[in-house]
């Protein structure tokens, strides 16, 4: 009787068996391809972190952006005004709680708050049917770039000068001379001062995102959360004050909550989708969502906020993704910072940089 094993496949089952092979080898291929192992001087996640991580100097634990930070609890209240422009829960008039966090930009969790007129505000708001939406928000109404590679570039231009510990100042001009889609973001640059509370400022999502109503039908949105707090309190720090946000906002809050109204504009046929640079026009109609309520704050390293990767793609139905670059490479990002901290603070091997993970597949 012959051999089981030395018997020749049908042609049915090898052809089964090449098509698996295509398809894994397809697989690898992909994935090496987005780790950068196929292309090495292609831009990936990686290398903008490491990046970020030049810049800010290596904090293990810490995210590799705003990196300093403190952890806020509280809820949304809705008003009903967004339902017929998106089926997501959040926005019946509903409370959902909420966990976010109030930071400035960099990767030194120990920056002055005074250094950047700066400002974030990430939210994950934990819907009533189990789903999130995360956002991350800044306090400038447009962002300086429009494009993942255009923010790498200016990465690099703003990294410190190691013999004055600042940017050089002709690599910065020589990028803003290369990108004059910076020129808005430049233009509010020159005239924010470093707020003297987080209370005080508004907040926006920068990015395009689709609201999706009952018909399937989208609407283009971009969001901000505005203060119902408008006093700036300069005199309440002194200028040698290094630190004083987190003792601002927990000053406030043992007057009680602090409020946020979350405003979503609707854009027009021709407002661009895909580009942050470009402020939608003030005639945009714009509807106030609720009221974001903050109760609370906690430290970072033991707060709620402390294990969320604030990922703005996560996002319940009813909210899609735009056409913006910038979305999938802040995700991409973020959760390779992620992957970094969490594996630090878990005494794991850490994440190596884009150029070591390279070498190393090579071996």
């Amino acid at each position: 009787m012959p051999d089981p094993l030395d018997t020749p496949p049908s042609p049915r089952l090898a052809w089964r068996w090449i098509t698996i092979g295509l398809a894994v080898g397809v697989l690898a291929a992909a994935f090496a391809y987005v780790a950068g192992w196929l292309a090495p001087r292609r831009l990936t996640p990686a290398r903008i972190v490491d990046a970020l991580q030049t810049n800010g100097g290596l904090h293990p634990g810490y995210r590799r952006n705003h990196a300093k930070g403190v952890c806020v609890g509280g809820y949304f209240e809705s008003t009903g005004a967004a339902v017929p422009y998106s089926t997501a829960r959040v926005f019946a008039p509903v409370r959902t709680p909420v966990v976010g966090r109030f930071a400035i930009p960099g990767g030194n969790p120990y920056a002055p708050d005074g250094g950047t007129p700066i400002r974030s505000l990430a939210l994950r708001f934990n819907l009533a049917d189990g789903q999130q939406w995360r956002t991350g928000m800044n306090n400038s109404p447009v962002f300086a770039v429009a494009t993942p590679q255009a923010f790498y570039e200016q990465v690099q231009a703003s990294r410190p000068d190691p013999a004055t510990g600042k940017p050089d100042p002709s690599k910065l001009a020589a990028f803003f001379a290369a990108h004059p889609e910076t020129a808005a973001f430049r233009a509010w640059a020159k005239t924010a001062k470093p707020s003297a509370s987080f209370s005080t400022d508004s907040y926006y999502s920068l990015n395009a995102f689709y609201l999706i109503d009952a018909a399937g039908q989208r609407h283009a949105v971009r969001w901000r959360v505005v203060p119902e707090a408008s006093d700036d309190g300069h005199a309440a720090h002194s200028a040698a004050d290094s630190d004083y946000l987190t003792r601002d906002l927990q000053q406030r809050l043992a007057q009680g909550p602090l409020r946020w109204h979350l405003l979503l504009t609707l854009a027009a046929p021709g407002d661009p989708t895909n580009d942050a640079t470009r402020a939608w026009p003030a005639d945009r109609t714009t509807i106030d969502a609720g009221t974001l309520v903050i109760e609370r704050e906690q430290a970072q390293d033991s707060g709620d906020c402390r294990d969320i990767n604030y990922d703005p793609t996560v996002l319940p139905a009813g909210i899609q993704i735009s056409d913006d670059p910038l979305l999938p490479a802040r995700s991409a990002a973020y959760a390779n910072s992620y992957l970094r901290r969490t594996s630090e603070e878990a005494g794991l091997p850490g994440v190596p940089h884009a150029d070591a993970a390279h070498a190393e597949s090579k071996r």
